[in-house]
């Protein structure tokens, strides 16, 4: 796993920082690298319960490192370096089977893993870096933090899955206004705006402790309701109600789900086995 990105577990609660304080935690090739190996890594931990996403250092993410990537060229490819087998390894460059390039995925990694992920911004989330953090199903930001969608500045638009995520957290007139402007948006109205889900004057101590919480309940349930509210938003009403009913019966009389009965009516914490 790359350097530009530390982990460790506790209790089932990852807390995944970004490791690049000199630059801000600007994302360069190694940190595009780290930051999809470590949401793959995580994504196949049946003992995971929650993630917690941060910046070290005094931000977040400030975006792309331009320095540390050659200009576009006619092809849309960042680079020109070549794999083992002579395929371009630039950001555009597909991630497997995922419908995310490299590029996005590094971003949309984070919906793919299936615990709740949550991130904790501070400093700035500029561009590719709020890109990043858009891709958590909770944001707790510091009130002084500033955010951007930034990508207009170089005369390019947000390809880091940003108009997926941006487009299901804020209306669209606001998601339109701000990729146009690429204003910059202080903590406080981050959340009014719906790109951030609550201030705190501590973000990650904040997303730390709600982890924990997210942790101490049944990880089959916590499972199920990610991927049910994911799809929820991407199919029809009839596909969300049908699945709704087939994922209840998958949990009912299941082991974690006898469990969390039994220890709410013996008054003790539960003690959960890990999802299949």
């Amino acid at each position: 796993m790359s350097d530009r990105v530390t982990v460790s577990v506790e209790g089932g609660v990852a807390d995944v920082r970004m490791n690049r304080p000199d630059k801000l935690n600007a994302l360069d090739d190694a940190m595009f690298s780290g930051l999809i190996e470590t949401g793959l890594e995580l994504a196949g931990d049946p003992s995971l319960r929650a993630v917690v996403l941060s910046g070290e250092g005094r931000a977040f993410c400030a975006g792309l490192d331009f320095s540390g990537f050659q200009a576009m060229d006619r092809d849309g490819n960042r680079g020109e370096r070549k794999g083992d087998g002579g395929a371009p390894v630039g950001l555009l460059a597909g991630a497997g089977e995922s419908p995310a390039n490299r590029a996005q995925r590094a971003a949309w990694v984070w919906t793919e893993v299936p615990v709740p992920v949550i991130a904790a911004i501070h400093g700035v989330a500029f561009g590719g870096g709020l890109q990043v953090a858009l891709g958590a199903d909770i944001r707790f930001v510091a009130p002084d933090a500033r955010l951007s969608v930034m990508e207009i500045k170089w005369g390019l638009i947000p390809d880091m899955s940003g108009t997926q995520t941006l487009r299901r957290l804020v209306r669209l007139d606001v998601a339109k206004e701000l990729t146009f402007t690429g204003r910059t948006v202080l903590g406080t109205e981050a959340v009014e705006l719906g790109l951030a889900t609550y201030v705190s004057e501590t973000p990650r101590e904040a997303a730390l402790e709600l982890a924990r919480e997210i942790a101490s309940k049944s990880p089959s349930a916590i499972r199920a309701g990610k991927r049910l509210l994911d799809e929820a938003v991407r199919g029809s009403v009839e596909q969300g109600l049908a699945l709704e009913a087939t994922t209840q019966a998958s949990l009912i009389a299941r082991p974690n789900q006898i469990e969390a009965v039994r220890a709410n009516m013996e008054k003790r914490d539960p003690v959960f086995e890990d999802p299949e």
